[in-house]
């Protein structure tokens, strides 16, 4: 008997051994991104920060700052591009960034890449260029806005948007394009909308982006072209949550812009842009 109750406390004894030992460990909570609402944000009427180009000479230094090189920017591009007033200067109410057919520093073009870099840096806002675009096989005019910090890392973790992209060969049809780790032209799933523009490179027409924290929504003379939902999936999907900078820009050939060749007898070429205007968004 005392072997039986002995075995029967050893069994005992055992088993709650064995559910102790298997009890598992608390995991900690990991939230998962979630898609945010949308909060029909507002803009302020007063522009944050703009310029009217009301003045003569060079872009406003307190304003803009250039990108300078013929690296081929990644895209195997043919300009060399400078701070000279030949390449961007203002005059009669526009800024001109002019590309020029000229031998410099081994490239056979020159042109000019504004940056507001450091200078006018934004979180969300209301973004409005008005302009008027080149012409001719091989000029790739681009409004666009890069990542000031590339928080998530090189291109294209940090994403990049295309507020107006234009290829000569392809004249009067405008792009609005945003690219991330996720959407990129690299993996052909950029994500981005067309407009044929009639009088594109003869008119002015006004190309705007409301950039919200629900949304990247691009129009064309205040008509709705494109629209980027943040899906709340992530970085890789929306690393749109940190402060982007302009960049105004004339590219001659490239990948896309040079992909049916170039016409040297074309240039001088000119983008010219009658205003820049930031607006804050309005938070809720």
């Amino acid at each position: 008997m005392q072997a039986l109750l002995a075995a029967i406390a050893c069994c005992l004894s055992f088993t709650m051994c064995s559910c102790s030992s298997s009890k598992e460990e608390p995991k900690p909570f990991i939230s998962q991104p979630k898609a945010p609402q949308d909060l029909n944000w507002q803009f302020e009427s007063t522009p944050v920060w703009s310029d009217e180009f009301e003045y003569t000479g060079q872009p406003n230094p307190e304003k803009w700052g250039y990108d300078i090189g013929g690296t081929g920017w990644g895209n195997n591009e043919l300009q060399y591009y400078t701070d000279r007033s030949s390449n961007s200067s203002v005059e009669n109410g526009t800024l001109k960034i002019t590309a020029l057919k000229e031998n410099i520093e081994g490239k056979e073009y020159s042109s000019a890449r504004l940056v507001s870099k450091n200078k006018g840096d934004f979180l969300y806002g209301r973004f409005e260029f008005k302009a008027k675009l080149p012409t001719g096989v091989g000029t790739w005019p681009a409004i666009w806005m890069l990542p000031t910090d590339w928080a998530y890392g090189g291109w294209p973790k940090s994403g990049e948007i295309d507020v107006m992209e234009h290829v000569g060969y392809d004249q009067n049809k405008v792009h609005i394009t945003v690219h991330t780790e996720a959407y990129n032209h690299n993996k052909n799933t950029q994500k981005g909308k067309s407009k044929i523009v009639e009088t594109a490179s003869t008119a002015f027409h006004l190309y705007r982006v409301d950039w919200t924290p629900y949304a990247i929504r691009g129009y064309i003379d205040n008509i709705p072209v494109f629209e980027f939902i943040n899906e709340g999936k992530g970085t890789d999907f929306w690393p749109f949550d940190k402060r982007f900078h302009l960049l105004l820009n004339i590219a001659v050939g490239g990948n896309w812009g040079g992909a049916q060749g170039v016409d040297p007898s074309v240039y001088p070429q000119s983008m010219e842009v009658d205003y820049v205007r930031v607006y804050k968004m309005i938070e809720k």
